[in-house]
């Protein structure tokens, strides 16, 4: 049965596409759904919850100027940094002729206090971090006072060799009510899926190298990244990058068997800058910004939803 049948139109089944499509419009999410929904005003569970995150792929295809060397993170335990991790998303949304809907989410600034917890030297190499969030803010004002009480909330992640993260712990303050918890969720998986992880072999100055890794954002992307290392002062490197996402099918499969969507059209590319310092768990700089244009149809092509939409993601020491 077609998801948008003439009787459904603009009923409940048109707005639970809608509301899924908002989760997709953000363009980045996790593989596994990291908590369970509460009513709206409630607040979170205090239970830290690990997310899993899809394994990234490296291939290096240009070694680029002498001198090269093997690129890794490496931090000794108990390394301390302080940075403010800045993210948003704008997403435009229109059903058939209707008006045009603006579910953007509002930008939110997170200072976060990173120790390692455990060094890369220890067990297989990876490393752990433990995540402080300070004084969280967004210009939005229902938003932000509903952030005031996440101050203190924790996160982590863990970190191999190479700078990919591989797995994501969340855990909300007591007080946290959901829109706060949900928008610093978000920030995070758009921030786990922006990272630059390095290739195997040894590099320099001029090198590039394509990372591949799936995305879960409501519908299955292949996120494919290209890197180039522009600039290297000892431990300090500047990376330039492009994204570029791809739907692994055109037919999307709605949660919970509500149907089937034709993926007509799917972009969503960008670029951006990301400076790291070998000695420091998190970027110590960087802006990148991903935008693209959806459209998507029920299979009898009687309803058509198009979305624009745009997300950027900044560290700033």
């Amino acid at each position: 049965m077609p998801l948008f049948s003439k009787a459904s139109r603009p009923g409940s089944a048109l707005l639970a596409a809608t509301l899924s499509l908002i989760a997709l419009a953000a363009g980045c999410g996790s593989d596994d759904d990291s908590s369970q929904a509460s009513p709206a005003g409630t607040t979170s569970t205090t239970a830290e919850v690990t997310v899993p995150i899809s394994a990234t792929t490296v291939q290096l295809t240009r070694p680029g100027d002498e001198p090269r060397e093997v690129i890794q993170r490496r931090q000794a335990e108990d390394v301390m940094q302080q940075v403010r991790l800045t993210t948003g998303a704008e997403v435009f949304q229109r059903i058939d002729d209707q008006p045009v809907q603006d579910f953007s989410s509002p930008e939110i600034t997170v200072p976060l206090t990173a120790v390692v917890t455990r060094p890369t030297d220890d067990a297989d190499g990876a490393t752990a971090l433990d995540l402080t969030l300070g004084d969280v803010t967004s210009p939005d004002q229902r938003l932000g006072s509903a952030l005031e009480a996440t101050m203190g909330s924790g996160a982590g992640f863990t970190v191999d060799s190479t700078g990919a993260i591989t797995a994501l712990r969340l855990r909300p303050a007591a007080e946290a009510q959901d829109i706060a918890r949900s928008a610093i969720e978000q920030a995070f998986y758009q921030a786990v899926y922006r990272m630059i992880a390095f290739p195997a072999e040894p590099v320099g100055v001029g090198a590039q190298w394509t990372i591949h890794q799936k995305v879960m954002s409501g519908i299955a992307l292949d996120q494919t990244t290209v890197a180039t290392l522009t600039a290297r002062d000892g431990n300090r490197l500047t990376i330039d990058y492009t994204v570029d996402q791809k739907p692994q099918s055109p037919i999307w499969q709605l949660p919970g068997e509500a149907g089937t969507l034709n993926v007509d059209r799917y972009i969503m590319q960008g670029a951006g800058t990301m400076t790291v310092d070998l000695g420091l768990p998190l970027p110590v700089a960087g802006t990148v910004t991903v935008s693209g244009e959806q459209q998507y149809s029920d299979p009898d092509g009687a309803t058509l939803l198009r979305q624009t939409t745009s997300n950027r993601v900044q560290w700033v020491s």
